[in-house]
């Protein structure tokens, strides 16, 4: 059944996503004693998700608002589905709709139906839905969003027909990818017994305590390129919360909001920001994900557990992201690392 469950997890198209590399870890897992277990970075949601099946008590954390919805669906809630009769409301047409979305993005991502729609479902949410039903529609919506998208990011404005291939998911509309969707999260909801936690916040405020196990999946500086989640992804946030809070910059042309600093993006940081994960989690087993693309090195971040763990072991594999289809593609063909210190 777990295994079953973590394959059924709906892929998300996602920068430095784990998804396929999940039977690796769970290998990698099972081979250690915990009960408890912290996802740092939860980004797509898959590895907090593994965690859960394996009948663990996870904390799901992100800095950003879509990710920690996602694991909010999925991982702390245990028993909430979203019913025919709900998605028919949230689908139906709303009176007074609101039009940011459309007045925002109009000619720049989606259709204007498509775009009509997503302000129609969150003009009926704010009305129809209490937390973790709120979080189940946002996620089918999130996932609907990335699926319709060509290449699933939000970095090139133009015409939403450009991309003519004959893919199913350019061709559905919106709504008929979150119909899908929605039934794809169902799916995902069930009780392992444990209460599980999703939350939004900086990594160094999370509280060390009573943790196990932590997982860190952080967004390493790439040798080339960047690793600005919300460049590729403003859209998501801006969706996750209505945009509440967060100002569009209407001079940029794809209509972002600003970058939220963190030191995992700089050379001049990163670092020393490794090094104070690894202290403040010092007391719980540490399970780090990286790739051969990225910086620091792996011999120097070896080197920064070692000064906080007396056993550190590296596990390694190669894997291909498949993050696009154009040519810097090429760039995804890695060296994967699970650094395991005890």
């Amino acid at each position: 059944m777990p295994t079953d469950r973590v394959r059924a997890y709906p892929q998300l198209r996602f920068m430095g996503s784990k998804h396929r590399l999940l039977p690796w870890l769970r290998a990698i897992l099972s081979d250690l004693r915990f009960d408890t277990a912290l996802d740092a970075f939860s980004g797509s949601g898959c590895v907090s998700y593994l965690l859960k099946t394996m009948g663990k008590q996870v904390v799901a954390n992100d800095f950003l608002r879509f990710p920690a919805t996602i694991a909010r669906a999925a991982v702390e809630n245990s028993d909430v589905v979203l019913d025919d009769g709900t998605v028919s409301r949230l689908c139906a047409p709303a009176s007074r709709q609101n039009s940011f979305i459309e007045d925002t993005f109009r000619g720049i991502f989606f259709k204007p139906a498509d775009l009509r729609f997503l302000d129609r479902i969150w003009t009926n949410l704010r009305r129809e839905l209490d937390d973790y039903a709120r979080s189940l529609a946002l996620a089918a919506m999130i996932r609907a969003c990335v699926k319709r998208q060509p290449r699933g990011v939000f970095t090139v404005a133009g015409d939403p027909d450009r991309y003519k291939d004959g893919r199913r998911d350019v061709r559905l509309s919106i709504e008929e990818h979150f119909l899908e969707q929605v039934a794809v999260y169902n799916a995902c909801v069930f009780d392992n017994g444990r209460r599980n936690l999703a939350m939004r916040g900086d990594v160094f405020a999370v509280d060390p305590g009573g943790l196990d196990l932590v997982y860190l999946d952080p967004p390493y500086v790439p040798r080339a390129d960047d690793n600005c989640y919300v460049k590729r992804y403003h859209f998501l946030e801006g969706l996750a919360c209505y945009w509440d809070g967060l100002p569009v910059l209407r001079e940029t042309r794809v209509r972002k909001i600003a970058k939220p600093f963190t030191p995992f993006s700089y050379r001049r940081t990163a670092a020393a920001a490794f090094e104070g994960l690894f202290e403040r989690f010092q007391r719980s087993i540490l399970v780090l994900s990286y790739s051969s693309n990225g910086f620091p090195d792996l011999h120097v971040l070896v080197g920064l557990m070692r000064r906080h763990k007396a056993r550190v072991e590296v596990h390694e594999r190669g894997h291909r992201y498949h993050f696009g289809t154009h040519h810097r593609v090429r760039r995804a063909e890695v060296r994967e690392y699970v650094v395991v210190g005890r």
